[in-house]
């Protein structure tokens, strides 16, 4: 499992991108984890499905809120990242206005989730394998803070706890 002082795993994420540009097409556009997060201080915090009632109502609208907070503490992007398609991730993107505050990540295989051991098994529920619900503050590809909720919880993983990390580092 990922621990602080790890590096995060090889491989990509997808992203829905809405305009096209910056070398970027309209659409899911695939980005490789260890270039993107190369000398940036990033905000990750991951959830178990897109338009789930928390996710929707408290996870996600807390980054969106804090925002321009975290970049004054120095935090260069945030993602939202979870276990869905990158179509999916787009549109709740725009339902959640996250545009230009959160970048909505997709790991539609869950290949990143299983690679940082924090899995979520939501079978008997009829969600398949997801993430658990965790934040994390990463510097240069090397976990620095990571803040992992107990089952069924939202009380660590929050946009607060992981604004004061990134001010205290």
């Amino acid at each position: 499992m990922l621990k602080v002082g790890d590096s995060l795993p090889a491989g990509s994420l997808q992203e829905f991108i809405e305009v096209e540009g910056n070398g970027c097409s309209v659409g899911p556009n695939t980005f490789d984890i260890s270039q993107i997060t190369a000398g940036k201080t990033i905000g990750i915090f991951a959830l178990p499905g897109a338009f789930t009632p928390t996710c929707s109502a408290k996870h996600v609208p807390g980054f969106v809120e804090l925002a321009a907070d975290f970049a004054a503490a120095g935090v260069d992007e945030l993602w939202c990242v979870s276990v869905n398609d990158a179509f999916v991730m787009g549109a709740w993107g725009r339902e959640q206005k996250t545009a230009g505050k959160v970048r909505m990540m997709a790991d539609g295989s869950a290949a990143f989730t299983q690679a940082t051991g924090l899995t979520l098994d939501l079978v008997a529920r009829g969600m398949g394998l997801r993430s658990q619900r965790y934040s994390m503050l990463v510097k240069n590809g090397v976990v620095r803070s990571l803040n992992i909720e107990a089952p069924g919880k939202f009380e660590v993983s929050d946009a607060a706890t992981l604004l004061a990390q990134a001010k205290a580092i």
